[in-house]
């Protein structure tokens, strides 16, 4: 149970901060300092983590990593608008 709870603490943590990534990237329609494959090394690893949640110990966690991989996944389709905005700003 104890680990259960330290695994929630830490996907609150990380959850909390990708709302304020996604705010950020949607408003100022810019990829400045954000890099594409670290997302999805993000998504990997939760994918992973939700996996692991399938075979293994099935509990409440897997909405945290269902709900943070959604998340990384809207910054990822943000960043391909905002490439896609930049490139045509330059044309």
């Amino acid at each position: 149970m104890i680990n259960t709870i330290f695994e929630s603490l830490m996907l609150l943590c990380f959850g909390a901060a990708w709302p304020f990534s996604i705010y950020k990237s949607w408003t100022s329609k810019q990829n400045d300092g954000k890099s594409v494959v670290f997302l999805f090394i993000v998504l990997l690893g939760y994918s992973s983590g939700i996996m692991f949640k399938i075979t293994g110990k099935l509990d409440f966690v897997i909405i945290l990593y269902i709900l943070n991989t959604i998340m990384v996944f809207t910054d990822v389709c943000i960043y391909y608008r905002n490439k896609n905005l930049q490139s045509l700003s330059q044309k």
